[in-house]
Order: structure tokens, then sequence, then C-alpha cells
């Protein structure tokens, strides 16, 4: 049968959830094929899975042997995908059988669309803020951090990363979908290039949504569709290791995209923001690490 969508799906010390991940995603009500971009992981859950649908051709395992970091994984296996769509999903999302179904109804639907979300939910069903988000503009990363961001409804000037209210229950124009799961053409990833390999872990979504809509794709949000997210397998086991990545794919980002980035002083502040804040947290995430185990 035809392949209209490989999933991909990165896994790095995933754990059990890796595993229900594969299984959902394989019960999907339209073809698939599912490869697993696997970043040197130790706990063997890859390899268990590749034994168990050895004689499964939907299902591939990439060893890097590494970590090459989220992004650059993704890529590798995209090299390798069959699909006319690529669905990134990570290893914590469980899909319903007919996610992927409406998903590509709305690809179908827009021909202009260059990614595709959904509403990424919580356990318990509380959608997470990151399943649409603004551009983090320094001004706008600051209200948030301040809390000034709760006053958006009386001045806009006062407006946030986060888009305050309830999700509509629709397909809705955004700036940036989470990158937990982001459902794209495949033409619309090769002409972006893929991710950018300078982020390792966190801010690459939202790199890849903004490239999207400078090259005159639109970003779309599928409001009416909902998927569970864990949120962080493989983050719980080096907490550390992964606020320094986002400190650090923040400060790319900001490089990248924000106008204030060209004033030096402004730029200045900026990395020493960043570089005090990781210092701040880290004793505390690590401190924590060594409780939990």
């Amino acid at each position: 049968m035809p392949t209209p969508v490989s999933i991909i799906v990165v896994a790095a010390d995933s754990g059990p959830s890796l595993r229900d991940c594969v299984m959902r995603a394989l019960a999907s009500s339209v073809p698939v094929e599912l490869i697993i971009s696997d970043n040197g992981s130790r706990d063997g859950v890859p390899q268990a899975l590749a034994r168990a649908y050895e004689n499964d051709q939907r299902v591939r395992v990439v060893y890097n042997h590494a970590n090459l970091g989220f992004g650059p994984a993704v890529n590798v296996a995209a090299r390798a995908a069959h699909g006319d769509a690529l669905l990134i999903l990570n290893p914590d999302c469980m899909l319903e059988p007919d996610t992927l179904a409406r998903l590509l109804d709305v690809l179908r639907a827009h021909p202009d669309v260059g990614l595709v979300g959904t509403v990424v939910c919580d356990v318990d069903g509380t959608p997470d803020p990151a399943s649409r988000r603004r551009d983090p503009l320094l001004r706008r990363s600051l209200n948030q951090l301040s809390g000034r961001a709760g006053r958006e409804r009386e001045d806009a000037r006062f407006a946030g990363v986060n888009v305050p209210g309830t999700i509509p229950d629709a397909v809705i124009e955004v700036d940036n979908i989470s990158g937990a799961l982001m459902l794209l053409p495949r033409a619309a990833f090769d002409h972006l290039q893929g991710f950018d390999e300078g982020y390792f872990l966190h801010c690459e979504d939202l790199d890849l949504c903004r490239r999207a809509r400078d090259a005159g794709y639109k970003v779309l949000l599928a409001g009416n569709v909902r998927v569970q997210h864990g949120k962080g397998g493989s983050s719980r086991h080096r907490p550390v290791f992964v606020s320094y990545h986002k400190h650090r794919g923040m400060w790319r980002w900001f490089r990248k995209f924000d106008p204030a980035a060209r004033k030096p002083l402004t730029r200045a502040m900026v990395w020493c923001g960043l570089t005090g804040h990781f210092f701040v947290v880290a004793p505390k995430l690590w401190l924590q690490c060594v409780v939990r185990h």
C-alpha cells in the first residue's frame, strides 16, 4: 500500500513510553511507516522494538550511535523516509487511531500549509500552552517571566509568549506549534532543509515554524484534535543537561530572529541573563534529580 505518512520518533533513553508510542502509532487508520531514530539509547528499548517488529516492514530503527540532538536525528530519519508527509512525534505522545487521518484532512484542505499541530495535553487532559505560542521575542519573554503578560487583555503591549484563553475547537493559524507533534508535507520539509542542526535540544521547533512562515507557508493548529503528551521521559534523567541546551537554544533563536539582537548592548545583556539564569536553576535541578534517585 502507498505510505502517505512517515512517522519519525527520536529516542534517547526514552523508556517504556516508547513502546506504547510505537504501538499506538502503528494502529493509525492510515498506512504509515515508522522510523525510530535512536540517539545512543542505553535502555535497550529501541533494540527490543527492532526485534519485536523485525517482520513488520513498516518499522525501522536507525542507530545513530551517539546523541546527535533532536533536530539532527529527525533529519537523519527523514532522509530514509518514503512518505508524502512527515509526522515528527515525541516518544511520550500517544496517537488515537484517527489522529493522523484528521491531520491529513487539514493538509489536503490547505495547499499552502507548512506545518500542522495538535493540542498536546497533560495526562489529566490539560492543554499545554506550548500547543500555540508566539515567537519568543525579548519583550514578550520578559512580559511572560515578570507576570505582566496577565495584563495583556488590558494592553497589547503586555503580550507574552503564551496566547491566553481557551484554544478554539477549530483549525486556526498560529505562530508556532508544539514540537511534540508536527505534521509537514515532505515537500515543505525539504524546501526548508529540515531542522537547523545548530540547535541540540529545545527551540528547534520554534525555529522551524518561523522559517516556514518566512518562506510563505502557514502554520496551523488543529484545535479539535488532542493528543496526550507525557512530557519529558528522556529529560527527567538529565535535567541539568536539558536545561543547558534549552538556554543555548533560546540564545540561538534570539540571535537569528529577534531584531533586539542587532543592538550590541542588548545582545550582551541577554547573554548574561541567560547564562546567569542557567547557573541559578542548575543546582536546584541537580539536587531534585539526586533526591528523586
